[in-house]
């Protein structure tokens, strides 16, 4: 199980990460991504969490919610082609 976590702020950490999602279940790993070049975060995540209904709990009551400034987008990862 992969969520997609968008338009993250660019000073969030793993650990804020994983604490909100902890609320909906138990949070297996939690991957912030870096720019290649400037060695910054790029301004999304991918969560994974144990099972499917906590993280359909997670993505429907994350999505569009206010956090840190910014209003998150939050869905299923998907894998890349």
């Amino acid at each position: 199980m992969s969520i997609y976590v968008g338009n993250l702020s660019y000073d969030i950490s793993e650990n804020d990460l994983q604490s909100v999602f902890a609320d909906y279940g138990e949070v297996k790993r939690v991957y912030l991504p870096l720019d290649r070049e400037t060695k910054r975060k790029r301004g999304f995540g991918f969560v994974e969490m144990s099972n499917d209904d906590e993280e359909t709990k997670a993505i429907e009551t994350l999505d569009g919610a206010q956090w840190m400034g910014r209003q998150i987008k939050v869905n299923k990862a998907k894998p890349r082609d």
